[in-house]
């Protein structure tokens, strides 16, 4: 009996066990929050809206901080609508505006028919080495001595000389109105003007021109000429050499039979000329190359001269140098005099 009643105690106690073990316990409450000094509390996590997530498939992550994290980035070699469109319109190639075909070709510049450069070079650096040891020192004693006044009507005397060979050769160019000019300016100056020291034809609105046999030449066809830089003579075309062998004889200077007087005028007209080309040493100076700009600009300036007869707007787009205007000098055609003695002088 006794161990039957053990046997019936030890079997309620099982299922008593059992049935307690199917019932739900209670979660422990958490635990509490401990905050360390210096230490900021975690932001909660912050989920990204339901239309973010369901833009592209695109799920919000969230990074350490608790902050969202930047979107992913589109994978490589994607296009955009626009990139597609440029591609359809100029092609694969990256655009180069330089290479661009629908832009107009470049300007090109006009080069200088120089074929004995050598030799003009050498010729040009002993004129150089006679200028600033003669010609420039002469010019500036010139300037510092002798009042604007007079220089001016020095320079007045010897432009009146050569109005003649401007006449001349303006008829023989066709132009006899410019002929016409050039005769009035030379008679009124040598007349009202004493010689021509000063200038009423120019108050007169008589303009002034230069023309020479050079040019001539030039209108009548000979266009294109290689470029020559003579000693003491400066720059010339051999066109234009042909020029001062025409031109020589009409000089009114050569008429002059006394050799002393002749060479003086010849002397101070190099004088005066080099005193009006003072203003441009500065540009000389700075040039990196001053053969060349000596020969470009002596060229630019020849054949704009022998070509004048243009439009108006084409005149506009030259340089200020190239413009037949008292407020530009410009650089003279017989820098240099010729000292050749007359016959039987």
């Amino acid at each position: 009996m006794n161990l039957l009643r053990i046997a019936v105690v030890v079997v309620v106690a099982a299922l008593a066990s059992a049935c307690a073990s199917t019932k739900p316990t209670a979660s422990a409450p958490p635990p509490a929050e401990t905050l360390v000094v210096g230490q900021a509390p975690e932001a909660p996590p912050v989920q990204a809206p339901a239309a973010d997530q369901a833009d592209a498939g695109a799920v919000a992550v969230t990074d350490a901080s608790g902050l969202p994290a930047a979107p992913a980035t589109t994978t490589a070699g994607a296009e955009t609508a626009a990139e597609d469109d440029f591609a359809a319109i100029y092609g694969q190639d990256e655009y180069n505006p330089v290479a661009d075909p629908t832009l107009p070709p470049g300007v090109e510049m006009p080069k200088s028919y120089d074929p004995w450069e050598k030799l003009n070079r050498k010729v040009h650096t002993f004129n150089n080495a006679v200028d600033r040891t003669i010609a420039r020192p002469l010019a500036r004693g010139y300037v510092k001595v002798v009042p604007r006044p007079v220089r001016l009507g020095v320079s007045n005397f010897f432009s009146n000389l050569g109005e003649p060979i401007t006449a001349l050769n303006s008829l023989l160019q066709g132009k006899p109105k410019q002929a016409g000019q050039s005769l009035g300016r030379f008679l009124l100056n040598s007349t009202l003007g004493i010689g021509g020291i000063f200038d009423p034809a120019s108050d007169a609105k008589l303009p002034r021109k230069n023309e020479d046999f050079g040019q001539t030449l030039g209108v009548w066809g000979w266009k294109r000429s290689r470029y020559v830089e003579l000693p003491l003579f400066g720059p010339r075309t051999v066109r234009d050499v042909f020029g001062l062998v025409g031109d020589a004889p009409l000089s009114p200077i050569r008429q002059v039979e006394s050799d002393k007087t002749r060479f003086f005028l010849q002397g101070l007209q190099l004088v005066d000329v080099r005193a009006q080309l003072l203003s441009i040493d500065s540009l000389r100076e700075g040039a990196v190359d001053e053969y060349a700009l000596f020969r470009d600009s002596w060229l630019q300036r020849r054949n704009y001269q022998i070509g004048e007869d243009r439009k108006k707007s084409d005149d506009e787009n030259l340089p200020d140098y190239l413009l037949e205007e008292e407020d530009n000098p410009t650089v003279p055609m017989d820098a240099m005099p010729a000292i050749v003695p007359t016959p039987g002088g």
